[in-house]
Order: C-alpha cells, then sequence, then structure tokens
C-alpha cells in the first residue's frame, strides 16, 4: 500500500497517469494475459517507471497480485454506465469497468488534473493527499481477523 501511494503521488506531481488495479478475491487471470507479464516485487520506481510515457509499457493498466506487479499494459473493460461523464477520459472508464465487474479496487492518476482517485464497485472516492490514500487502501484490502 506505501508503494501504490508513493507511485500515485509522485506521478500525480508530474501529471503522469497510471492505472492500478489490486487483486482481491476475484483473480484477475485474464487481464493478466492480456498485458506482459511481469511477476515483480511491488516497488514504486518500478510502478514510475512503468508509467513514464517514454514507456512502451505506459498504456493500459498494471495488476498487482499481493505484493507482486503481475502484469503491465493490461486492457480492462469499459464501463457500460450511461450516467458517466462523457468528459472522463479512457482510463477513467477503464477504472470504472473493472470495478463493476470485479472486486478489485483500482487506484487511478489523472494525466489530465494529476487528481488521484480510487475505483472500487464501480463508483469512485477521491483522495487528496497520501494518508487519505492509505487509509482507504487499507480500509478496503486489509481484513481485521
Amino acid at each position: 500500500i506505501k508503494e501504490i501511494t508513493n507511485t500515485a503521488f509522485r506521478l500525480s506531481q508530474r501529471r503522469i497517469g497510471a492505472l492500478i488495479a489490486m487483486e482481491r478475491e476475484n483473480k484477475l487471470t485474464a487481464y493478466v494475459e492480456s498485458g506482459i507479464v511481469l511477476d515483480s516485487k511491488v516497488k514504486s520506481e518500478l510502478l514510475q517507471s512503468i508509467f513514464n510515457p517514454n514507456s512502451p509499457l505506459h498504456d493500459g493498466g498494471v495488476i498487482i497480485r499481493g505484493e507482486t506487479i503481475a502484469a503491465a499494459v493490461c486492457l480492462f473493460p469499459l464501463t457500460e454506465n450511461p450516467h458517466f461523464s462523457k468528459v472522463m477520459g479512457t482510463r477513467h472508464r477503464a477504472a470504472l469497468g473493472l470495478t463493476e465487474h470485479m472486486d478489485a479496487v483500482v487506484v487511478l492518476v489523472s494525466e489530465e488534473t494529476g487528481e488521484v482517485a480510487i475505483a472500487f464497485q464501480g463508483r469512485f472516492i477521491n483522495v487528496d493527499s497520501e494518508e487519505r490514500l492509505m487509509e482507504v487502501l487499507k480500509s478496503i484490502l486489509i481484513r481485521n481477523k
């Protein structure tokens, strides 16, 4: 969570878009297979490199499976919600689309505004600080024992 949070806000500062999906109960195997398998430890520096606009891996989404970057350049389904603002771009549509079909949580960085948001259960949760992003991700991803 810390590495993803750090990544999101470093990319936000530079207005670099990102789409980072975290697998939960529903396996994202079909989406992993749509991309390039990496099977690498989650590190902020690697994620920032992936989303660098000069990287051949920057288009599409990244899938995190546990503590591993499973794949990059993954294709996600676009939302079909007719109430979704037509102003939002493909990255936003893909973040919502995946969470409408699967129980994944997606961290999204807007290339245009630099805003960071979470897509979860077919809706957006805006976050305005690293602390808030960490708090929301922990509440979704960490189960109480």
